[in-house]
């Protein structure tokens, strides 16, 4: 166990005194109970004038001040990098920091450092009083959840296929092409939005539908669907709601089997209920979806595929699905 302690005040002060009586450094040592080579050592903090012991406390205290490591968010570069990935992008810490990694970036960083930048001072971002900062950006900050007990109150239409039904490859994410289906809904009544996502790739395609009435949404799923190759259709797993009643249109048209979830059951979708957590950052709820252009929305759904994703060891879902590599940092 190290029991060397650092010189204090009241010690730099009785050095200054016995020096200027002309004592020994080894009776100043004794006395102080000190090694003789710590004292020496002491009063050369000033080899070209006698030694002063507040000028010597201070140099300590400067000293002690400046020995640490810098913070790394002290970046200034580095710290704006990651609030535009933040605020902008819509990137978590963990993305962010393993992205770099990805591109072999000059900085390097961790999530959990990020983390800790933003709930210590924001960042270094000024806050006025009651806001929470760059926090309030983070995934799930502040988002409710349903309770155990609610059951949604969708109506009910005969499907064709089962989810038990569905071939294995889509299953296990073996390929491209099986893509699950759902609607995200601004204010009742409203226009929604109609999501794809490709479930091996995680990649993203997003739609205007005038209204959640199966008719505009199945209108705007083809609109969707002819922008995809045709041997990237092979399945697709909707939602139960009754905005997918007419699904048999799209069935006979794209040659595009559809498979039902059980009900009550957005688990046997986790790939497009987690992507419309995605979506909802950009599309709070409540928030008429008239409001939004249709470049905002293109510009959403860009940005979700241009993400740098876990599951794809930092790379992103349009990387994936386009087999391409891409610059994103």
């Amino acid at each position: 166990m190290n029991h060397y302690h650092h010189f204090n005040a009241c010690e730099r002060q009785l050095i200054q005194i016995r020096a200027e009586e002309g004592n020994s450094l080894q009776s100043i040592a004794d006395e102080l109970h000190r090694s003789k080579s710590s004292v020496w050592r002491e009063i050369n903090r000033f080899p070209s004038s006698s030694y002063d012991a507040p000028a010597a406390q201070e140099q300590y205290f400067s000293n002690r001040r400046n020995c640490h490591q810098k913070r790394k968010l002290e970046d200034l570069d580095l710290s704006e990098f990651i609030q535009n990935c933040i605020t902008e992008k819509h990137w978590s810490p963990e993305q962010i920091a393993n992205r770099l990694k990805v591109e072999h970036a000059e900085w390097s960083v961790s999530y959990t450092t990020i983390y800790r930048g933003i709930y210590r001072d924001n960042l270094s971002v000024a806050k006025t009083a009651g806001q929470r900062g760059l926090a309030r950006r983070l995934r799930h900050r502040g988002k409710t959840r349903h309770s155990k007990n609610y059951h949604e109150r969708r109506g009910q239409f005969v499907i064709e296929r089962a989810l038990n039904e569905r071939p294995e490859a889509a299953d296990f994410r073996y390929r491209i092409g099986d893509w699950e289906a759902d609607t995200i809904v601004g204010k009742t009544g409203g226009e929604v939005l109609v999501t794809l996502v490709d479930r091996f790739s995680r990649y993203l395609l997003v739609g205007r539908a005038t209204s959640k009435k199966a008719a505009d949404v199945t209108q705007t799923m083809r609109h969707l669907l002819n922008q995809v190759a045709d041997e990237h259709l092979l399945t697709i797993t909707p939602d139960r709601g009754k905005e997918f009643a007419r699904h048999l249109e799209i069935e006979k048209e794209f040659d595009l089997p559809f498979y039902f979830p059980e009900p009550h059951s957005p688990w046997q979708r986790g790939t497009n209920e987690n992507t419309n957590g995605l979506i909802r950052e950009y599309f709070p709820k409540g928030q008429e979806i008239a409001d939004f252009t249709d470049e905002y929305i293109m510009m959403a759904m860009n940005q979700i595929n241009s993400r740098p994703r876990k599951t794809h060891y930092w790379h992103s879902a349009k990387e994936v699905y386009l087999r391409k590599t891409f610059h994103l940092v």
